[in-house]
């Protein structure tokens, strides 16, 4: 069986984003004949002559056009700032015009997650801005049913647009077991979706 891979793309800057994505992999390479791709965006600054390298010190990779290109689905994620992705998550949307261009996303599956530090500080925004690039690329959306019963009794993050997690102001708090469970099930998912779009073309 030929293996095909996922791209799980995301931005962390105190680790919590990093986790979950790590956990939707988990669900993705649950799936027989897929594979998880994790990739990172690298940080920027308000420095025009700060520049960073090309290869992070540790984690994932950094994203490559390609990456775009060779995955038959994308899980976003992005800590929340202000109600929105993060500035380098963003700065990386707004340089995809290429991509956009050529079509590698179009007719791809996609799925959003993010991780904030209070209960009240934007989670379902922040998806729902993540999923707006996305959808210009043609992408198709894949969200969390409530069939996942995590949904309806978890006190931390959760969300039927994409898993969330609830990291607290300092962002210490683990991954909750219902963060965790549907962390899974959204990569599950996906990959499950991604699988049949791609075997029909």
């Amino acid at each position: 069986m030929s293996q095909h891979d996922i791209l799980v793309l995301y931005y962390s800057s105190n680790g919590a984003t990093k986790d979950l994505a790590r956990l939707i992999a988990e669900g993705i390479e649950s799936v027989p004949g897929v594979n998880a791709r994790l990739r990172t965006v690298p940080p920027i600054s308000a420095v025009c002559e700060a520049t960073e390298a090309s290869v992070p010190k540790e984690g994932a990779p950094y994203v490559e056009n390609a990456d775009l290109q060779e995955c038959i689905g994308l899980a976003l994620g992005s800590p929340t700032r202000f109600g929105n992705m993060a500035a380098p998550m963003k700065y990386f949307w707004d340089g995809s015009a290429s991509e956009w261009l050529n079509g590698a996303l179009t007719g791809k599956p996609a799925c959003v997650f993010t991780s904030t530090g209070s209960m009240h500080g934007g989670q379902e925004s922040t998806l729902l801005t993540m999923m707006i690039p996305l959808l210009h690329h043609g992408m198709m959306i894949i969200g969390l049913p409530y069939s996942e019963s995590d949904l309806m009794s978890t006190k931390t993050g959760g969300s039927p647009y994409g898993v969330t997690h609830l990291a607290h102001g300092e962002g210490s708090a683990p991954i909750s077991p219902e963060e965790q469970r549907l962390a899974k099930a959204q990569g599950k998912r996906l990959a499950e979706t991604a699988l049949k779009l791609a075997r029909k073309n």
